[in-house]
């Protein structure tokens, strides 16, 4: 989750990639049992906040690899780019769009919004999904661990070489959870308000490793550390960790969400946006998780 342009993974010569977090949802919501057509979805007909214009949260700063220059209206990074092509599908112009700042931590509290959908790695749970709806998944992510080359656990292959480790997350996050719940290490994690102190942590060797999704992993070693690496990636569960569109409960406009997501994974259009801008190379898998494809309970 930091802002440099991710045209410094192509010029690293990445090879494009698929995945990043952590536990898919198991209650990853698939379509809605209401499917919703192209003509029940038009912009007249959507019951937005605003008449005319879809409203889109993201948390501030937005960081690469998902934002481009801390700006998600540029439509530039993974993100940005998918949050249009929903708009699109559901008629909106990119002047249409409005964009508000949402912190992640508050984004999936019950109660009323001030956005049609938030996008910001949000990843569905149970728990989440209580108090929140959230849209068909539109990006499949396992956890990784961070470390610097010369950290004691840079070498780690397995959950247990992690045990003894002093690690960090962003608070809130499945990250996190995957520390306490898959790691569950003999030292309390490290808990910060986003990635940037996450990292700062890191770079001045008060941790010895983050544990972030993958491709916020690939954009770190690649672009802003020269000397860190990706120790090893965590093993999902049987669909893997879901980022979802969140909106509040009950909205009506789910089933039109679900149907323009439905309709960019379909027409091929979620993947390109995915291969432009998340790339990588595939990175080991640690050993010694619990359940072979265990993933955390869901938060």
């Amino acid at each position: 989750m930091n802002t440099r342009s991710l045209a410094a993974l192509g010029v690293l010569g990445l090879v494009a990639l698929a995945g990043c977090a952590a536990p898919a949802d198991n209650s990853a919501q698939s379509a809605s049992p209401n499917a919703a057509s192209s003509s029940e979805c038009s912009t007249g007909s959507l019951q937005t906040v605003a008449d005319g214009s879809l409203t889109i949260a993201t948390d501030k700063p937005a960081y690469p690899p998902y934002f481009e220059d801390d700006d998600p209206s540029n439509g530039k990074g993974f993100e940005s780019a998918v949050a249009y092509a929903v708009a699109g599908k559901l008629g909106y112009a990119t002047e249409d769009v409005k964009w508000v700042t949402e912190p992640f931590n508050k984004s999936y509290a019950p109660g009323e919004k001030d956005f049609d959908f938030d996008i910001n790695q949000i990843s569905i749970t149970p728990k989440r999904a209580q108090a929140v709806d959230f849209s068909e998944g539109y990006y499949t992510v396992n956890q990784a661990v961070v470390a610097l080359n010369d950290s004691p656990i840079a070498n780690a292959t397995s959950i247990e070489e992690l045990k003894t480790a002093k690690l960090g997350a962003q608070v809130g996050t499945t990250s996190l959870d995957f520390i306490n719940e898959v790691v569950q290490p003999d030292t309390e994690p490290m808990v910060y308000n986003d990635t940037n102190d996450a990292k700062s942590a890191l770079e001045a060797n008060q941790i010895d490793g983050i544990v972030v999704d993958l491709p916020t992993a690939y954009y770190v070693t690649a672009a802003e550390f020269k000397d860190a690496k990706i120790v090893g990636q965590f093993q999902p569960d049987g669909t893997g960790e879901q980022f979802g569109l969140l909106m509040q409960k009950g909205t009506p406009i789910k089933n039109c969400v679900d149907w323009a997501v439905q309709e960019l994974k379909e027409s091929g259009e979620l993947q390109k946006i995915q291969d432009q801008w998340l790339a990588g190379e595939d990175a080991p898998y640690f050993t010694g998780q619990e359940g072979e494809s265990a993933s955390p309970a869901a938060s």
